[in-house]
């Protein structure tokens, strides 16, 4: 059973080593031309073809488009000061929505 420690040595943890701000510092055009992520990624997605796990491949795809999708100028101007843009909010909600029940249907849907 989790407990409040746990989670919050978890949280210290991520606190500590800055995940969130390297996930956001991320560049994209230097992270697929590094080899150290490319040739892992490439290795990925081809053994992901040669079993025909489409779902999987799916799933990566909707994962890196919301990736790609959370650096654009779009999201940067969501909350401008320290208030939300409530008329850009419907369509990030309604996209996730989207994304989060696709991903839903083809981890729980049959082959």
């Amino acid at each position: 059973m989790l407990t409040l420690s746990f989670v919050a040595s978890v949280g210290d943890f991520v606190t500590r080593t800055k995940v969130v701000e390297q996930i956001k510092e991320v560049e994209a055009a230097g992270l697929f031309t590094n080899p150290w992520f490319l040739v892992p990624f490439i290795a990925l997605v081809g053994y992901m073809m040669y079993k025909q796990a489409w779902k999987d491949i799916a799933i990566l795809v909707i994962f890196m488009g919301t990736w790609y999708a959370s650096g654009t100028e779009y999201m940067q101007t969501l909350v401008v000061g320290d208030e939300l843009q409530i008329s850009k909010v419907l369509p990030v909600v309604f996209g996730g929505a989207v994304a989060l029940g696709l991903v839903v249907y083809l981890l729980i849907s049959r082959d």
